[in-house]
């Protein structure tokens, strides 16, 4: 049982918490900023970028689908302004046609492209690909510490380790301008801070995220952990220490428990097969979401950006 756990089921749920935490993170200030779609664009946006630099290049890399996802935002942003100067329509308009073109335009180039064979298809953007996450040459626990099985791990959790690191890290080092500024622009300003540079920055961030976990575990997933967690965080607690510390429980919490309900819980209940890890991850942390809301002790004082100071 250990040795099919490690081989099978190990590295997927490993990938799918580190991709859990690094979307959550940032997404505790976006929400707070009141920018928590944000993870939502980002997720449309990236496709197109992803699989242009596949096209180019004709291999899945980290760094080329980086930056195709960058090159994405960039044109994003220039036809969004564009809409908005020629069209004189709100922004928010702007950005729904923009990024829905964009995801719409990318699901096309998948769709005529041969891409199937390196599991980029609409199916794998859309849910990602934890269930063949496979550690092939795991023997049991042992295994941990043979450098040569350990050669062998799926290159997804490498990649998504290091950016959640890389999160983790910026998150403790920037934190008091993030705080200040997410909480009160005017007063970062006096202090001298970049506000623009700082939200640029977390912006940034949030999409280096999404695009670490893109391959791996699909843009169901990468939507649902730039909300859910930080949303159910929010509920729990008026502290911004606390709702960051409650978002990776709850990001976390999501994975794991999302994981295991694909496999086994259609078997629970007289089914046949699995169902989607990605999607069952999504359902959970709706699902703790939902809960958050009916007996969270701050479900009724979710209002301004500030009581969470």
């Amino acid at each position: 049982m250990g040795n099919e756990f490690v081989q099978f089921s190990l590295t997927p749920m490993l990938i799918g918490t580190l991709a859990a935490v690094a979307c959550a993170l940032p997404g505790n200030f976006l929400l707070l900023r009141r920018q928590a779609l944000i993870g939502d664009a980002i997720s449309h946006v990236v496709l197109p970028g992803i699989v242009v630099a596949f096209l180019l290049t004709g291999a899945v890399a980290a760094i080329p689908m980086l930056l195709g996802a960058a090159g994405a935002a960039v044109v994003a942003v220039i036809v969004i302004e564009a809409i908005k100067r020629l069209g004189r329509i709100e922004p928010g308009a702007a950005m729904g046609v923009t990024f829905t073109s964009l995801f719409a335009g990318g699901v096309l180039l998948l769709e005529q492209s041969d891409t199937s064979s390196v599991h980029l298809d609409v199916e794998h953007a859309l849910m990602g690909n934890l269930e063949s996450l496979i550690w092939f040459k795991a023997r049991g626990w042992g295994s941990l510490l043979d450098p040569v099985a350990l050669a062998a791990l799926p290159d997804e959790l490498g990649r998504i380790a290091a950016v959640c690191a890389l999160v983790i890290a910026l998150t403790v080092l920037f934190w008091r301008p993030l705080k200040i500024s997410t909480f009160d622009e005017g007063f970062a300003q006096a202090q001298g801070l970049p506000v623009g540079l700082i939200g640029f920055g977390l912006v940034g961030v949030a999409a280096v995220a999404a695009v670490a976990a893109f391959d791996a575990v699909g843009s169901i997933i990468v939507i649902a952990m730039f909300i859910c967690p930080p949303a159910a965080a929010r509920l729990m607690t008026n502290r911004l220490e606390r709702q960051v510390g409650w978002s990776v429980v709850f990001a976390v919490a999501s994975a794991v428990l999302g994981y295991v309900l694909a496999g086994y819980g259609p078997l629970w209940f007289g089914g046949q097969n699995a169902v989607s890890a990605a999607g069952m991850i999504a359902v959970v942390s709706g699902l703790i979401l939902g809960l958050a809301c009916l007996v969270g002790p701050h479900r009724a004082r979710v209002g301004a950006r500030g009581e969470a100071a």
